[in-house]
């Protein structure tokens, strides 16, 4: 079963700061939970993005086992949009959308995750269980400390 992960936050920042920063996959380390293990492996630092990037990583989501999680950029509109696909990993199917709207605040940052687990009914066991909870979870996480990076400045 496909499901959908759907989050949007207002960033009080260029669209160039924004972008820069999404778009380097070494600052998702400083915005995924600690608990998950997240480690960028592939070196990719300072490199932009592009068509066809592949990044790996290893991921502890469940009882801190690492698991190995390659993810491909499968498009890239600078300064717009750009969405990563798993190509080897713990979902069946993960498909993440990034999308950078610039508006008189700053800019509004949409991410749209697509996924679905493997194994059939005891995937769907496993979301209801506590895969949907812990992606919420992190998303959560993701936007308290977007909100701090990028809102909570004093100037």
């Amino acid at each position: 079963m496909m499901y959908r992960l759907y989050r949007e936050q207002q960033l009080n920042c260029s669209i160039e700061t924004a972008w820069d920063f999404f778009s380097s996959p070494h600052n998702l380390s400083e915005i995924t939970p600690e608990s998950m293990g997240f480690i960028v492996l592939s070196d990719v630092k300072n490199k932009p993005i592009f068509k066809g990037m592949e990044i790996d990583y290893t991921v502890s989501p469940l009882l801190g086992i690492p698991l190995k999680w390659k993810t491909i950029i499968s498009q890239v509109k600078d300064y717009e949009s750009f969405t990563d696909l798993q190509k080897e990993g713990p979902y069946k199917y993960w498909n993440h959308f990034h999308e950078f709207i610039p508006n008189e605040n700053g800019v509004l940052m949409k991410d749209t995750v697509d996924y679905e687990l493997p194994l059939g009914i005891l995937g769907k066991i496993a979301h209801q269980l506590f895969v949907k909870e812990k992606l919420k979870s992190i998303f959560d996480f993701r936007y308290r400390v977007l909100n701090n990076l990028f809102n909570n400045k004093h100037n």
